[in-house]
């Protein structure tokens, strides 16, 4: 499904004149080529530009975000956004600052590259005067000879300046070193972008700014093929503000495919955003106007308690990435699990989401006493604790207090045949899961 009518338009803000200083005051430039010049072009007539996104997993991240929402701002600014699923790219990976990638098989990658163009789509509109194009490197470097990609293309790169390159010169350096395969990479994109230029007058290419040196191995092969100057627009790396390294929870990349992270724990990241990051993230991940962000942020100075910048920041992305509709069932889980909302409403794979990191046990159909229960659960650690928290109040079974230490839970009580949770106090949560 899409989520482009999701996306307000951010070009129409009365706070800028044009679409680069937007770009600027959200923190979204970090590096490009003339910058007057790029502010000229972006202010004129519509140009197309493109991102790449090369089909190493199974799904874009985080990371791939940002690029997605700035190519979202640049089409409603009437720019033709060309995305680019790299099936040969894919291929042969990227240079990692450390070690080699692992090779996946042709018949992998080319899955890949159907379920990144899915996701890709839902961020961009295929209609009207500026609609996008979807577009797959493999067409044309398929049919291209060794011979043929040596002469035609490979003889514009100085093999002095592709040493100079950061990812190369990092690999160089190291004990892994650097396979050609991997040094190639920028060959291949450079020629994506003098593909593009040619086939469709191609002007801007944008990545992270850990992309430069690809980035500009583009920019410099359409100059000495062509005699043509294009541009280029590297977004900074996000960090947050005590240094980690963003887009991790707990170690594990955020991916925007649901099966991978659920809608839930993708609610749930937002929501834990630090004070001092919300309005850098409200400015990049959103399209909030400038005055609703200023307006967050003076909240997150004055009532941080209150974490209205967070809420909204949670809503809006995960709104974009996850449909609305997903996002208000994911609302309302996160409520009802502390009992300010109704369990038995939850379909079962937000219940299972939502509760996915809590502890849990699975018992048997005889063992649903209450006190049993607790100690199953690791909420109590004796039966006798387990019959005091009963007795104190402190005992709750799908938000319901029990105040009766010898209750047994009835099996029509179970959440969709089969589950429980269970609350010691107000904080304290558990999931019981019932076997026939």
């Amino acid at each position: 499904m899409s989520h482009v009518n999701n996306i307000e338009s951010q070009h129409n803000d009365p706070a800028f004149a044009n679409i680069w200083q937007e770009l600027k005051w959200r923190g979204l430039v970090h590096v490009s080529t003339d910058e007057t010049e790029l502010e000229k072009l972006l202010a004129g007539d519509p140009i197309t530009y493109y991102c790449g996104f090369d089909p190493t997993a199974p799904s874009l991240h985080l990371g791939n975000l940002v690029q997605l929402l700035l190519m979202r701002r640049l089409q409603l600014a009437g720019h033709k956004p060309l995305g680019l699923i790299g099936g040969s790219t894919g291929l042969i990976g990227d240079p990692r600052p450390t070690a080699e990638r692992t090779l996946n098989t042709k018949d992998t990658v080319a899955e890949w590259v159907g379920y990144l163009q899915g996701q890709v789509r839902r961020f961009l509109s295929f209609e009207g005067d500026n609609a996008a194009r979807m577009v797959n490197n493999l067409d044309w470097t398929a049919p291209l000879s060794a011979i043929d990609f040596l002469r035609e293309i490979g003889k514009h790169f100085r093999v002095g300046t592709m040493l100079r390159k950061d990812a190369v010169a990092s690999r160089l350096s190291s004990d892994e070193g650097i396979s050609y395969t991997e040094f190639s990479y920028q060959i291949l994109q450079g020629m994506d972008y003098l593909q593009l230029f040619r086939d469709y007058g191609c002007a801007l290419q944008t990545g992270g700014s850990d992309q430069w040196g690809n980035l500009t191995s583009g920019t410099e092969l359409i100059r000495k093929v062509e005699g043509k100057s294009v541009h280029a627009l590297g977004t900074p790396l996000i960090t947050n503000s005590d240094g980690t390294k963003f887009g991790k929870s707990e170690g594990n990349a955020i991916w925007l495919d649901p099966e991978m992270c659920s809608p839930y724990a993708f609610y749930q990241f937002w929501l834990n955003t630090a004070d001092a990051d919300v309005v850098d993230r409200l400015k990049v991940f959103t399209f909030l106007s400038r005055a609703e962000i200023e307006e967050l942020g003076q909240s997150v100075a004055e009532r941080p308690f209150a974490r209205e910048g967070q809420k909204k920041l949670a809503f809006e992305v995960t709104s974009l990435v996850h449909g609305i509709d997903a996002t208000e069932k994911v609302i309302a889980a996160s409520a009802a699990l502390f009992g300010n909302g109704d369990l038995t409403v939850l379909d079962e794979r937000t219940l299972e989401s939502a509760t996915a990191e809590l502890p849990s046990a699975k018992i048997g159909a005889d063992g649903l006493g209450i006190v049993d229960l607790l100690v199953a659960s690791g909420l109590s650690d004796s039966k006798s604790a387990a019959r005091r928290t009963v007795g104190e109040g402190g005992a709750y079974v799908n938000n319901t207090k029990v105040s009766d230490p010898d209750a047994v839970i009835a099996q029509d009580e179970l959440l969709h045949g089969r589950y429980l949770l269970l609350r010691r106090g107000k904080k304290n949560l558990a999931t019981i899961e019932v076997s026939a």
